[in-house]
C-alpha cells in the first residue's frame, strides 16, 4: 500500500501541474505517456518471446506511434483529421512485410493485425487525450475525477466489503461491491463537481446518466487491459510506476472514459 500511495503521489506531481498548464507541454507529456503505453503493449507479446520483430519495423511502428499522437495536436475541435494517405501508408508499413518476409515464424499476419491495432488504439486513445484537454480544462478534470475516485473506492470497497466476483477468470481481485461502491462514490464526486464548477444548470438526470455510464465505461476499460494481460500471463503492463504497474495499468479507465465521453458530449 505505501508503494501504491508513493506511485500515486508521483503521478500527481508530474500529470497535475502539466495538465493545468495544457497546450504543447501537455502534448508532449501525453506523447511520452504514449509511446511509453505502446511499449508495454509491444513488450507484454514480445519481450519474453523468442519471435524478435524486425528492428525497422518497431521503429516505423514508434513513429506511427508518434504521428498518431500529435495529429493535429492545437486543435480544440474534437475530430480526429487524419489523411487516408497516411492509413495507406500505416497498412503498407505492417502489411507488406507479410508477404515479402522470408520466414513467417519470425513476422506474419497475426503479428501485422496485433501492431496495427495497437498502434490505431494507442495513438489515436492519447491523440483524443491531447484533443479533450484543449477543448476544456474543467471537462477534462471532471473525467479524471470520475476515474480516480472509481478506481479508488472501488478498490477499498473490494478490500474491506467485497465477496462476489465480478470477473474471477479476468481479474480475480475485483468483486460486485467494489464495482458498486466505486461507481456510487464516482458519480457522487464528479457530479458534485460539475454542478459547482462547470454548469449548475445542467438537467440531473442528464448528468447522471452520462455519469454513471463513463463510471462502468472506466471499470470496463480496467478490465479489457485486465484481459489483456491474463492472455499473456501478466500481472502489470510493466513496473514503470511503483505500486501501480505501467502506464497502461494506470490510464486504462480514463481511456475508456474519455472514448465514451465523446458520445455524451452534445448532452453535457
Amino acid at each position: 500500500m505505501k508503494k501504491r500511495i508513493l506511485g500515486a503521489a508521483i503521478i500527481v506531481a508530474i500529470v497535475l501541474p502539466i495538465l493545468l498548464k495544457g497546450g504543447i507541454l501537455f502534448a508532449l507529456l501525453s506523447l511520452l505517456l504514449g509511446l511509453l503505453a505502446f511499449k508495454e503493449i509491444y513488450d507484454i507479446k514480445y519481450k519474453d518471446s523468442e519471435k524478435k520483430i524486425p528492428f525497422l519495423l518497431q521503429i516505423l511502428s514508434y513513429l506511427c506511434v508518434a504521428f498518431l499522437i500529435m495529429n493535429n495536436y492545437e486543435s480544440k475541435e474534437l475530430t480526429i483529421m487524419l489523411d487516408y494517405r497516411v492509413l495507406s501508408l500505416f497498412l503498407i508499413t505492417y502489411l507488406l512485410p507479410v508477404v515479402i518476409t522470408d520466414n513467417q515464424k519470425k513476422y506474419n499476419i497475426e503479428d501485422a493485425m496485433y501492431l496495427l491495432a495497437s498502434t490505431i488504439f494507442i495513438g489515436l486513445s492519447f491523440n483524443l487525450l491531447i484533443l479533450m484537454r484543449n477543448f476544456s480544462l474543467l471537462y477534462i478534470l471532471y473525467f479524471f475525477i470520475i476515474t480516480v475516485m472509481t478506481d479508488t473506492f472501488g478498490l477499498f470497497t473490494g478490500m474491506f466489503i467485497g465477496k462476489h466476483p465480478l470477473a474471477k477468470k479476468i481479474s480475480p481481485k475485483k468483486t460486485m461491491e467494489g464495482l458498486i461502491g466505486g461507481t456510487l462514490m464516482g458519480v457522487f464526486a464528479a457530479c458534485t463537481f460539475y454542478l459547482t464548477v462547470i454548469n449548475p444548470d445542467i438537467d440531473i438526470v442528464h448528468l447522471l446518466i452520462v455519469t454513471v455510464t463513463l463510471s462502468l465505461m472506466g471499470q470496463f476499460g480496467d478490465l479489457v487491459f485486465s484481459a489483456i494481460k491474463r492472455h499473456f500471463g501478466k500481472k502489470d503492463f510493466s513496473n514503470l510506476i511503483p505500486g501501480h504497474g505501467g502506464i497502461l495499468d494506470r490510464f486504462d479507465s480514463i481511456i475508456f472514459v474519455i472514448i465514451t465521453a465523446i458520445l455524451f458530449m452534445s448532452v453535457i
